[in-house]
């Protein structure tokens, strides 16, 4: 048991380091698109394109880190093929959770999903931050408060950069 544990425990980290890099980019995108006050469409387009074509490169340097690592290291027992899953599995679960309200919205053609799929984009965003943040303390044996919190503020700071950029880009191109 206590070897099983020490597995999945051994691969948490790039769990930990795609959930917040999936969850981070994809609301960037989100809040980027409803910045420019474009289509829901854009969103699920963009969102999804970045979903998979981001964390296919992150797991694949994530792989390529762990090779390099384990060639520089001959003590290092990580497996590449399992710290790239971990970390693409979690971009594109954690990842998801900002577009989840645009896919319910465009499923379900619910007028009142609509008009809040950003707001709740926001809401669903905000609690993944501070949960993946309290994971990300408690494996860095680190204040799960104060991780979550800084994940929170470093995801919602990129979602506001990405936001006023296209607000601004809006603007200018009119």
């Amino acid at each position: 048991m206590k070897k099983r544990e020490n597995i999945q425990h051994k691969y948490l980290p790039e769990f930990i380091y795609g959930g917040i890099d999936g969850s981070v980019t994809t609301f960037a995108i989100v809040s980027g698109v409803m910045g420019a006050s474009l289509a829901p469409v854009i969103v699920l387009i963009l969102g999804f394109a970045n979903l998979f074509a981001d964390g296919f490169s992150m797991a694949i340097s994530n792989y390529l880190s762990t090779i390099s690592e384990n060639e520089l290291n001959k003590n290092n027992k990580y497996n590449a093929k399992k710290t790239a899953s971990a970390t693409f599995a979690a971009f594109i679960i954690v990842g998801f959770i900002p577009l989840l309200s645009f896919v319910l919205a465009a499923i379900t053609k619910s007028e009142f999903l609509i008009r809040n799929q950003f707001i709740y984009s926001i809401i669903l965003t905000g609690l993944a931050f501070l949960f993946i943040g309290w994971f990300k303390g408690k494996i860095t044996k680190k204040n799960e408060i104060k991780s979550s919190l800084q994940t929170l503020l470093i995801g919602g700071t990129a979602a506001f950069v990405s936001f006023f950029v296209g607000y601004f880009i809006k603007m200018l191109i009119g």
